[in-house]
């Protein structure tokens, strides 16, 4: 009896909700519900117990849907989270900018065409940022110098209330500032120096728990700003032998660091509610026996990243690929067999893929226009993939390809 007076209070502070798709009203089943750092999945029936005093704001993730938040004082029992399927258009570090004629064009398309999402530069490769973060280190490297938001604040309370779907690109390990400031960080060459390659540019070594810190610091600074997803680009080790790092650089220990450091950001991450991507080559889908060398498997990738984001553009496959002399002529094929390889270990609804939306620059110098971006879009839908992203390096597009609303 006295260990029934105990459990009382307990029994009378719990609380049952019901998550369901907002469109059919369908239950959602293993749905991520997060109180601050606990994580419970809903049953299939989409409901799970929680305890209200645990936090004040509850946040629910599901894949293919938008991120949902929840203040626990409202008293709700079913919690109806909207579908989406992302489809977004790349801003880069300058064309991130509100003033820019580049992001003017991006937010025109937004409210004429099916796009509905924005991949926003956030740290570039050279490690500069985009706004200012309240990121210590990075002040001290004044990374903010050459910012193009200067209110980060209004700049996502205007995108919020447009209803774009919001996604944070963070460069990881190709970073020339952190390298040139702390080159004890730095990949090197095999006589001690710092190494860059052709374009000048220096890697921080994965291994590194400093290196990894920093990265993952930005990305909690961006998700406590409010970006809906957050997304790792060169989350890898560079393509190239004969170089030096702080651990030996065999397939078993690059597997481990990669899937670490993305470990390690899921759970730095998971109080805010903001999805996680990460970037990977798509040959990476076709070497199952190995890991590109760059420390990439997709099963591992997939561990602990929520979305994983193929890069398919034709044009960075080599000839011969499906037995095809010229890739760049068969956006369709490439997309869409890369998209189902992938398929053999992870869910359609966690693919993403990256879009090429620029001129062939390996094979013919064609031109990718209105029929070469619909078919890789139509490849993406055929495999019933959670969305895409369109990469164009300048982040020039027109309504090419895209579907107007």
């Amino acid at each position: 009896m006295r260990y029934l007076s105990l459990l009382f209070p307990l029994l009378l502070s719990a609380q049952q909700v019901t998550l369901v798709d907002k469109s059919t009203h369908k239950p959602l089943a293993n749905a991520q519900f997060i109180q601050n750092h606990k994580l419970t999945l809903s049953d299939a029936n989409g409901t799970l117990n929680f305890e209200p005093s645990r936090t004040k704001t509850i946040h629910v993730k599901a894949y293919g849907y938008r991120p949902f938040s929840w203040d626990v004082n409202e008293s709700i029992h079913t919690l109806e989270i909207e579908p989406i399927k992302v489809k977004g258009l790349y801003l880069s570090f300058w064309g991130a900018s509100p003033k820019s004629k580049t992001f003017k064009n991006a937010m025109n398309l937004l409210e004429t065409t099916e796009a509905n999402a924005l991949v926003i530069d956030v740290k570039s490769e050279q490690g500069m940022m985009s706004y200012k973060t309240n990121v210590k280190a990075a002040s001290a490297m004044d990374a903010h110098y050459n910012r193009t938001i200067k209110d980060i604040n209004s700049y996502m309370k205007n995108l919020k209330a447009k209803k774009v779907y919001t996604i944070a690109r963070i460069v990881c390990f190709k970073d020339e500032l952190s390298a040139k400031n702390h080159p004890e960080r730095a990949v090197k060459r095999s006589d001690g120096t710092v190494w860059r390659n052709a374009a000048k540019m220096a890697w921080v070594d994965p291994f590194n728990p400093k290196a990894q810190d920093y990265i993952i610091s930005i990305a909690v600074d961006a998700a406590q700003k409010g970006f809906d997803e957050i997304n790792f680009d060169y989350v890898r080790f560079p393509a190239k032998a004969s170089l030096q790092f702080s651990q030996d650089n065999t397939q078993e220990n690059r597997l481990k660091a990669i899937e670490h450091f993305i470990k390690k950001a899921s759970l730095r991450l998971r109080p805010y509610g903001a999805f996680l991507s990460v970037d990977t080559y798509g040959y990476v889908a076709w070497n199952t026996k190995n890991d590109t060398n760059i420390g990439h498997k997709t099963e591992v990738l997939a561990r602990h990243a929520d979305y994983l984001a193929p890069m398919l553009y034709p044009s960075g496959f080599n000839k011969g690929i499906l037995g095809i002399d010229d890739p760049a002529q068969e956006p369709y094929r490439i997309v869409k067999a890369t998209l189902l390889k992938m398929t053999q270990t992870v869910e359609p609804v966690r693919l993403r893929p990256w879009l090429q939306y620029f001129k062939d620059y390996a094979f013919s110098r064609k031109h990718y226009n209105d029929f070469e971006i619909k078919e890789q879009i139509r490849a993406s839908d055929d495999v019933n993939c959670s969305g895409w992203l369109l990469w164009n390096p300048s982040s020039r597009y027109n309504r090419g390809g895209l579907i107007k609303n």
